[in-house]
């Protein structure tokens, strides 16, 4: 939820967590890299240690941390270690990223610009249990809580404990049989609910019967052998002495843990409302889009904005320690969350609670799960392609007019895993062509690839190292080149992180333009744009699919930032918006890779009676195209379509 490319002081917006400076190495050693069986060996050891079946424990902490130790670094909510233990001791309340920078979040001409300014909830003086996991495994394992954080094999001692004594306070006995341990993993997710440890305990389970094997960010090879025949006793749940929960009046499917906090659609002040539209989608228009965003701030304080009439809204709200759901806006009403009211009007916004600029302050794998469920439920119900013209960040959303461009926003940004969610997603990201394609799928190796960024704490100054979605353009097949520019943001291009003028994120797809030995060239922003690309390790894989360029006799054409209709569209009572041109253009020769034709269409709802809310149609059809790292719109009549291979 960044609201622009200069990053606030992050103790105003984030967790103030205990020990976040340097702390040692992942490894869990001052000297050498351990061996790289390792972790494995503490796995089993503490297993034998606590009898606690090896694949619980294991099952467990994949979906806590994929077996990543993070460096020591806590995760957005104060989680350590492959074990995720929690120690946020110390929460500090911020208004989340709709309060920031100079993006409207509604994006739209028809009314004044909303620049929301509402101040999260104080965090509450007793934390949850989930926020306080890590001091309960120093008490039962006599570890200090400094070894828990920074080594491994401790943390994940210290699950082990937290397992043994959650099944033993069950009153259960401590068996060598996976099946027997569902409620102790249950509660092992610190959630208050029935619906939510439940949601969290099948995940577990599903790890366990499938298995799983990587290398984690330290280099550990880990191994979950698969244990398909395993039917856990889900009947334990009842006496884990959870409070119940209700689903009512949620739109989730029933693999997620979803509650009803309902956003208020209020009018105050002098006919002012808010804080979202009412409408009548998908009958009256097709919802075309998903819009994933990161929080910029803690749970409790972004669930108490959504809250709040005068503020702005959004569909969704994860959160990170289980993968829980709130649902805010109904998928037939508009939430102003995208900064541009062409997309908001056709999209259902997600926020996951996060930070774009702390890339160690990690999203945990019971939210990605959560999030790639409740997509796949929405993406089947509203018909909507999975795929990086559909799913989009908040930082693909394009401005909806050359002087709304520097402002828009820049979540979830470089450090969200668009490869491991598109294949959570059922649509992992393959090749589907030839070595000499002339598209590409841009595809890195997320903990591999390790661009350069800045501006995470200090401005100009570097960010802690670690994997990214994002590939960086060059003007050159060189990487002393400069940097590709972005003439709608007016300014030079950078390695800061919330700068995107020169960069390509995982799963869009661009026409190759060039090639160059280990470089291959894109056209990207109407310009020649080259990236690293070589064959041992790979930025992007060949693709197929459609392409516009300009139709024949015309050098260029212009770019848009929505589909709007024709003026000859709209009624006499309501006012024809501007077809605005942005400041780009698709020259003659150049090709982009197009998402979907889609009519000119825009909603009318400027005021809270719903009884005037207008959806207008043109004749005019555009495309939907994949520009820069931002998508945009070019009209139909201006292109003619080929298929690339």
């Amino acid at each position: 939820m960044r609201g622009s490319p200069v990053v606030p002081a992050l103790a105003t917006a984030a967790l103030l967590l205990p020990l976040l400076g340097a702390a040692p190495s992942a490894a869990g050693s001052f000297g050498a890299p351990p061996a790289p069986d390792r972790l494995q060996r503490a796995f089993a050891t503490a297993a034998a240690e606590y009898h606690v079946p090896q694949s619980v424990l294991l099952g467990v902490a994949y979906l806590q941390s994929r077996w990543d130790a993070h460096g020591g670094a806590p995760s957005v909510t104060g989680g350590y270690g492959p074990l995720h233990l929690t120690d946020a001791r110390t929460a500090l309340a911020g208004a989340s990223h709709h309060g920031e920078g100079s993006e409207d979040p509604r994006g739209d001409d028809a009314r004044a610009p909303l620049h929301p300014t509402g101040t999260a909830a104080a965090p509450p003086a007793d934390l949850p249990e989930r926020l306080t996991t890590l001091p309960k495994a120093a008490e039962l394992t006599g570890l200090s809580a400094e070894t828990l954080r920074t080594d491994p094999a401790a943390n994940v001692s210290g699950g082990a404990a937290l397992l043994a004594a959650a099944q033993r306070e069950l009153g259960e006995p401590l068996s060598s049989d996976p099946a027997h341990w569902y409620a102790a993993v249950a509660r092992f997710s610190g959630a208050a609910d029935s619906a939510t440890a439940a949601a969290y305990a099948d995940d577990v389970y599903e790890v366990i019967r499938a298995g799983e094997r990587r290398t984690t960010d330290a280099g550990q090879r880990v191994t979950l052998a698969a244990r398909p025949g395993v039917a856990p006793d889900v009947s334990q749940l009842e006496g884990a002495g959870l409070r119940a929960s209700s689903a009512a009046g949620t739109e989730c499917p029933k693999s997620v843990s979803c509650e009803w906090v309902p956003a208020p659609y209020e009018e105050f002040g002098d006919g002012d409302y808010g804080n979202h539209d009412l409408g009548a989608r998908p009958a009256s228009q097709r919802i075309r889009y998903i819009v994933v965003h990161d929080t910029e701030g803690t749970w409790n304080g972004v669930l108490n904005l959504v809250q709040d009439p005068t503020y702005v809204s959004w569909n969704y709200t994860l959160r990170s320690t289980d993968g829980h759901i709130a649902q805010h806006v109904k998928a037939k009403d508009v939430a102003w969350h995208a900064g541009n009211w062409y997309v908001n009007a056709k999209s259902i916004g997600l926020e996951h609670e996060g930070f774009l600029a702390e890339p160690d302050a990690w999203y945990t794998e019971a939210m990605y799960r959560s999030s790639a469920r409740l997509v796949k439920y929405l993406a089947k119900k509203y018909d909507i392609p999975l795929d990086r013209q559909h799913v989009l960040g908040h930082d693909n959303v394009p401005g909806t007019t050359t002087a709304t461009i520097p402002g828009m926003h820049t979540d979830p940004g470089p450090y969200w895993d668009w490869r491991h969610y598109f294949k959570l997603l059922g649509r992992p990201l393959q090749p589907t062509a030839g070595k000499k394609s002339s598209l590409v799928t841009i595809r890195p190796d997320y903990a591999a690839n390790r661009p350069e960024y800045t501006g995470c704490e200090t401005a100009g100054e570097p960010c802690a190292a670690h994997g990214s979605s994002e590939v960086r353009l060059y003007s050159d097949h060189d990487v002393n080149a400069p940097l590709i520019k972005d003439i709608g943001l007016g300014t030079t291009p950078t390695t800061g992180v919330n700068d995107l003028s020169s960069r390509v994120s995982t799963g869009q797809q661009y026409a190759v333009a060039d090639r160059w030995g280990d470089w291959t060239a894109i056209w990207y922003l109407g310009q020649k744009a080259w990236f690293h690309n070589p064959r041992k390790s790979p930025a992007a894989v060949p693709a197929s699919g459609r392409v516009i360029t300009p139709r024949e006799g015309l050098e260029s054409v212009p770019v848009y930032g929505r589909a709007y209709p024709e003026k000859a569209a709209y009624p006499a009572d309501v006012p024809a918006q501007a077809v605005s041109p942005l400041p780009y253009t698709l020259l003659a020769g150049q090709k982009y890779v197009v998402g979907e034709k889609v009519p000119g269409e825009y909603y009318y709802a400027v005021t809270f009676d719903e009884a005037s809310h207008r959806v207008v149609t043109g004749k005019d059809q555009y495309y939907e195209i994949q520009y820069g790292h931002r998508v945009a719109y070019v009209r139909a009549a201006d292109v003619r379509v080929a298929t690339a291979r």
